[in-house]
């Protein structure tokens, strides 16, 4: 079996998931010391995470580059949205609204990226990768 895996589709799923941890952490902060779980303000959580997005990003949006549309257009939005992602780190009275920012355009490169993979025919069974 020839399971292909979406990098647009993990990269937008990883881009909700982290603004869900992002949004959800304030009402949990009470509760987290009770598990023995400490991820506020864990600075190597938080670069792991911006180290993911950046990954599953860069691949899945070079891949379509090379292979499929050649527009830098999703390589440019996901730049944007990833500098918002690391000002966050730095501008932390300001994080929940850089964040929104920053998953607003990173979501929209990998949609972008995928339309246009998709509009090149790359869905095609026939077409190699």
């Amino acid at each position: 079996m020839n399971i292909k895996l979406n990098w647009d589709g993990v990269g937008i799923v990883t881009s909700i998931l982290c603004a869900i941890h992002c949004g959800l952490l304030p009402l949990v902060i009470p509760i987290l010391p009770l598990f023995g779980v400490n991820i506020v303000h864990n600075l190597f959580f938080e670069w792991g995470m911006i180290l993911l997005a950046f990954v599953v990003g860069i691949y899945s949006l070079v891949h379509g580059y090379i292979i499929h549309h050649r527009s830098f257009k999703p390589i440019y939005i996901f730049m944007i949205g990833f500098s918002f992602l690391v000002l966050k780190q730095f501008f932390i009275d300001f994080q929940f609204w850089l964040l929104g920012i920053a998953v607003l355009f990173i979501i929209s490169a990998h949609f972008i990226n995928y339309r246009y993979c998709v509009r090149s025919k790359c869905s095609s069974p026939h077409h190699k990768h």
